[in-house]
């Protein structure tokens, strides 16, 4: 230390920086439930009881884009709107679905055949799991 320097001050650092590091670094990470008997009960995976199912994500995500493209008269890039394109199929078609329902039976009958149409086809899509064909797909 130099002249002048209190001598616990590097060793009140080093332990801070410690502290630090074990609390980051150490432990489980995940959400309460992912303990070791948890993995092991599950095969060796952590656990993840708060998930969203993949079919939820993809008709929550499809519902809201598919109300900003109505509000918007306008269809944006499927990347930059966090869709595969798969899911941007999908968003596309209860697009055209629901802008013919409003057409036909008025603002509400749309928004409803989008939360409905986006359910139905995510639902079918993810009902074997996950697609094939990369992550675009």
């Amino acid at each position: 230390m130099g002249t002048g320097g209190t001598p616990w001050r590097g060793t009140v650092l080093g332990l801070v920086l410690l502290t630090g590091a074990l609390a980051t670094g150490c432990g489980e990470s995940g959400p309460p439930g992912g303990t070791a008997s948890a993995r092991a009960a599950s095969g060796g995976a952590p656990t993840s009881p708060s998930a969203t199912p993949p079919e939820d994500l993809c008709a929550r995500i499809v519902a809201h884009w598919s109300r900003e493209v109505m509000q918007g008269d306008t269809y944006g890039d499927y990347q930059s709107m966090g869709l595969s394109n798969g899911q941007y199929e999908i968003l596309m078609d209860v697009v055209d679905r629901a802008r013919a329902e409003q057409k036909r039976s008025g603002e509400r009958a749309a928004q409803e055949l989008i939360d409905r149409s986006a359910r139905e086809r995510c639902t079918e899509r993810y009902r074997d799991g996950d697609p094939t064909g990369g992550p675009w797909s």
